[in-house]
């Protein structure tokens, strides 16, 4: 539920949402995104979450960075570790969990609606607080999935759920091809 005249902030963990809609078949359009929850209330902030590896000459997520910085995002990005796992895997890790948590805590006593997008359990205690303060919050991830993205306590505990699934027809597009146009035409005529 959501009142035209409160005012709200997007809190966006990238990763997390990432995950969610892919495991649904889909992309977000963050420029949709934005306009959708500018038409539910007063957005007064839309944060986006993510890392960032730091040497890496080209970044995937470089572009989709830079575009939300220009677009009325407030992008929030740490240098992402990179480390081998015992099975000599490369691995990347860049939680953003408590950078998230302390810019809305922050901004609680600023605004009346909070929209978390992530299924990450560990942002219970953080929502219990927020709504200790009189904030309401709202957690968008998705049960659809197999697993689910969202974990059970932090459904219960947010004052209202959105399936990211139902907002698909409103934010979503169709996952981009990873094949240039050329390579998938030469592919369907070896068929």
């Amino acid at each position: 539920m959501f009142y035209k005249d409160e005012r709200l902030a997007l809190f966006i963990d990238g990763s997390n949402l990432y995950a969610a809609a892919k495991s649904l078949g889909f992309d977000i359009d963050y420029k949709l995104l934005r306009q959708e929850f500018m038409r539910r209330g007063k957005l007064l902030r839309a944060f986006y979450y993510t890392a960032l590896l730091e040497n890496d000459e080209y970044s995937p997520i470089r572009p989709l960075v830079d575009w939300l910085h220009y677009n009325g995002f407030t992008m929030v990005t740490k240098a992402a570790k990179e480390y081998t796992d015992s099975q000599g895997r490369r691995k990347v890790k860049g939680n953003m969990d408590i950078e998230l948590a302390v810019n809305a805590m922050e901004l609680a006593p600023h605004v009346d609606h909070i929209v978390l997008f992530s299924g990450d359990g560990d942002f219970r205690p953080l929502v219990e607080s927020l709504q200790r303060q009189g904030v309401r919050v709202s957690v968008v991830s998705t049960i659809r999935s197999q697993p689910p993205m969202i974990s059970d306590e932090l459904r219960r505990q947010a004052d209202n759920f959105i399936e990211l699934d139902g907002l698909r027809e409103v934010i979503g597009r169709p996952p981009r091809d990873p094949l240039p146009e050329h390579n998938r035409e030469a592919e369907m005529a070896d068929d």
